[in-house]
């Protein structure tokens, strides 16, 4: 995922931490992409490009956004605040889904405007107006926004006041004293937005048409009903904005949120912890598990046994005592050997290194897996997955067990193909055997020499002549004799060596075939499994950020 942060300038952020906490949820939406609901992570996302596109904006104005329900009041407050009649009210209200903006300051908002989809012709500016007085300084900065009623019968006029509620730095809900109680606003905007109560006030108009032994009971009547909503502490102002009554009280309380330029970062900040609260819900505060060492020594042991790693070893180990016997035997009965056939022949293994690039992507001959190999392969694939997600939740516990087991459909093929292209060492014969193999055909030459000489000597012994010995017999018969007994003897005398070579061999063998096996598993098996745990602990630690 793309990050909407990355290299973002946020200038309202300066000693705070919101553009770090920002950047972090942007990093736990990414990562959790595909493992955690993603209704919730759109909701995530949203509030990143908000709060990113809000921060870039305007460190220099405040947000407020009057809201309320038809009748009551919120265009008169808002005529009183601007000090003129720029909001239709009453009957005069004309039927239309734009809000209406007042902005104070010479330094524009016309960026921010446009960001808040407000229309040039339902702008204006403040000092545009009127000489700059003591109010207006005071009020520096602010944007001031009518909203459509939220009761209107009108679709539009309800979607634009969700659409500005998730946007305004500081929400202002106008009640009236006969609809203060109703439900509505109660239910759909207020109880849903008690996390943000740090960002809202609440105004009771018409204040004026209650008696003012009543005015007090009602204002504490209210306050328990947002009690129960969970905006306890909420700023409470009784106003008229016919007679002017608490108007002063409510600008000085605006003022002062304008003023420390904080609206903005709480408005960000309660956003970024509802958000996250639900997110830290869903995801789980567990320790990111591991992956160690022993449980990826039992994957790769029980996989090589599938794969047929043992039965290979072993047919490399004979097959290297076949062939360093042939080149080391007696070349007289070397034909004997011959009659064996070599085990790696059928497995289809017995390969030079071009003819094996050739058939690197074929099947070998090994034997499938049988029903108890690959019982004990799923086994241990599960047994790892559940205890690495016995403390996750389920959508990273359902993340965790698919990665796990979703490359076991082409484990099998992968393996075979891995050991039928894995240079097994047997094409390579030692040079000992070598050095034997001419020894042993010196001896050859020397007993074919003894015995020709034997033969002549039979003949001349006929004929009276006289040929060498030693100690009384003949050397033609030494020869012909020690050179068949020192073959014999040097052909039994290296079974020892060519034992040990066909061990070496095969434990050579083995671990290159456990290489080409624990490639194919870290591909198929362990990697995934890795990702989702590193997608896991990015999405843990990213939130523990985020929250602040």
């Amino acid at each position: 995922m793309t990050s909407v942060v990355e290299g973002a300038k946020m200038p309202a952020t300066r000693g705070t931490d919101i553009g770090a906490r920002v950047k972090a949820l942007d990093v736990a939406v990414g990562a959790a992409r595909g493992r955690l609901d993603d209704t919730l992570l759109d909701g995530a996302a949203e509030v990143v490009v908000r709060a990113a596109d809000r921060l870039r904006l305007s460190a220099d104005h405040t947000v407020v956004a009057l809201g309320g329900a038809t009748g009551s009041g919120k265009s008169s407050t808002f005529n009183a605040l601007v000090g003129l009649e720029l909001a239709s009210t009453g009957v005069r209200r004309p039927t239309t889904s734009w809000a209406t903006a007042c902005t104070w300051g010479r330094n524009g908002a016309a960026e921010l405007l446009e960001w808040l989809g407000i229309p040039p012709r339902h702008q204006t500016v403040r000092d545009s107006m009127l000489d700059t007085g003591r109010e207006a300084k005071d009020l520096d900065g602010l944007v001031l926004l009518d909203l459509p009623d939220h009761d209107s019968t009108e679709v539009s006029h309800h979607l634009e006041v969700d659409r500005l509620v998730r946007l305004a730095d500081l929400l202002v809900w106008v009640l009236d004293p006969q609809k203060y109680a109703d439900a509505a606003i109660h239910d759909r905007f207020l109880k849903p937005l008690a996390a943000h109560k740090g960002v809202m006030m609440i105004v009771l108009n018409h204040i004026d048409e209650v008696a003012e032994e009543r005015r007090d009971g009602m204002v504490a009547d209210l306050r328990r009903l947002l009690d129960a909503d969970g905006l306890d502490g909420i700023t409470v102002v009784a106003v008229s904005a016919r007679e002017g009554i608490g108007i002063d009280e409510l600008r000085r309380a605006i003022i002062a949120r304008v003023a420390d330029k904080a609206a903005t970062r709480a408005r960000i900040s309660t956003n970024l912890a509802d958000i996250t609260a639900q997110l830290a819900v869903a995801n789980g505060d567990a320790a990111p598990p591991h992956l160690g060492e022993v449980d990826r020594s039992a994957l790769r042991d029980a996989v090589a046994e599938a794969a047929g790693v043992p039965v290979v070893v072993r047919t490399v180990e004979q097959a290297s005592l076949i062939r360093n016997r042939r080149a080391t035997s007696w070349p007289v009965t070397f034909w004997i050997s011959r009659l064996r056939s070599d085990p790696l022949k059928k497995l289809g293994l017995d390969l030079s290194a071009s003819d094996r690039q050739l058939v690197s992507a074929a099947r070998s001959s090994l034997p499938d897996a049988n029903q108890v190999q690959n019982a004990r392969v799923d086994a241990v694939v599960r047994r790892i997955g559940d205890r690495l997600s016995a403390d996750l939740t389920r959508p990273w516990a359902t993340a965790v067990g698919r990665a796990a087991s979703a490359g076991l459909v082409d484990l099998e093929t992968r393996l075979d193909q891995a050991v039928g292209s894995t240079d097994l060492g047997i094409g390579r014969i030692p040079v000992w055997t070598r050095m034997v193999r001419g020894i042993q055909w010196l001896l050859l030459l020397a007993t074919i020499a003894g015995g020709a000489w034997t033969i002549a000597h039979a003949v001349s012994t006929s004929t009276k002549l006289s040929w060498p010995q030693e100690g009384g017999v003949p050397l033609a018969v030494l020869l012909l004799a020690g050179g068949a007994a020192l073959g014999l003897l040097l052909s039994l005398s290296c079974r020892l060596l060519v034992a040990k070579s066909a061990k070496r061999r095969a434990s050579a063998a083995d671990a290159s075939l456990r290489r080409a096996v624990t490639a194919v598993t870290d591909e198929l098996v362990v990697d995934p499994v890795n990702a989702e745990l590193e997608a896991y602990r990015r999405t843990t630690e990213a939130l523990g950020t985020a929250r602040g």
